[in-house]
């Protein structure tokens, strides 16, 4: 009887554990829907500053986290303004210096054309559970949505945040709430998913707000306007030549 006991509590624990995803799991998960092979994107990055807000419209061409090209379209004082990145360099062209530079280091972690995404939160597109081990903590509600709550330590020691706490829709496996950290602890950035879309079977975040935890702005609004995955894209598009045209 009591062989017989244990079978059944070894049985009801094994449904529960099925009920209930570890971190790598959800980890997993997270990457399947998010990372994709290669897209083309146009956005509009709204900036909330002190002394009022100002809009950018930019179009980019992403393979993987290795390769990217993004231009800007709007407004007429940013349009032409381009940005390539090849493996671990990214290169930064304006027109009105009519040069190319090369940012490099710590300088990718500065404020992107002023808002509060960094160069390396803009070409972020690498699988979280290569870069951090999870560890799940509980849930909550966000949005009116039920998360997994998961703590991300940092794998290695130079990446832009060491640690991370995110929210996982559990249904979506999307992250809608972000808080991410220096290896002191201190909290750098959060970010705030608003609004979703569906595309090829992927639930994306259409709506991010980015809020630099050391800024006193009022945050940024990133908002996908288009979306195309797993779609050809020339080799052309990334090489520095495409900066000058």
């Amino acid at each position: 009887m009591k062989s017989i006991g244990w079978m059944i509590v070894l049985f009801i624990s094994g449904i529960l554990r099925g009920q209930n995803p570890d971190g790598t799991e959800i980890l997993k998960r997270i990457d399947e829907n998010q990372v994709t092979r290669n897209q083309v994107v146009v956005s509009t990055m709204t900036i909330h500053g002190r002394r009022g807000s100002r809009t950018l419209k930019a179009k980019s061409w992403i393979v993987g986290d290795e390769k990217s090209f993004s231009e800007y379209l709007a407004p007429p004082r940013d349009a032409g303004t381009k940005m390539l990145k090849l493996g671990d360099e990214l290169w930064l062209y304006t027109p009105a210096s009519d040069r190319s530079i090369k940012i490099a280091g710590h300088m990718l972690r500065q404020s992107l054309m002023g808002s509060d995404l960094s160069y390396e939160d803009m070409l972020e597109n690498s699988r979280l559970s290569d870069r951090y081990s999870p560890e799940l903590i509980g849930s909550e509600m966000v949005h009116g949505r039920d998360c997994w709550i998961l703590n991300l330590t940092g794998k290695e020691n130079d990446l832009p945040y060491a640690a991370r706490k995110i929210w996982v829709d559990k249904e979506r496996w999307i992250v809608l709430k972000e808080n991410r950290y220096a290896k002191s602890g201190r909290l750098l950035k959060q970010t705030d998913v608003t609004d979703v879309f569906q595309v090829d079977g992927r639930w994306i975040p259409r709506t991010i707000l980015f809020k630099d935890a050391l800024s006193k702005g009022k945050g940024t609004e990133f908002h996908i306007d288009s979306l195309e995955l797993d779609v050809d894209i020339p080799s052309a598009v990334f090489s520095k030549a495409a900066l000058r045209r």
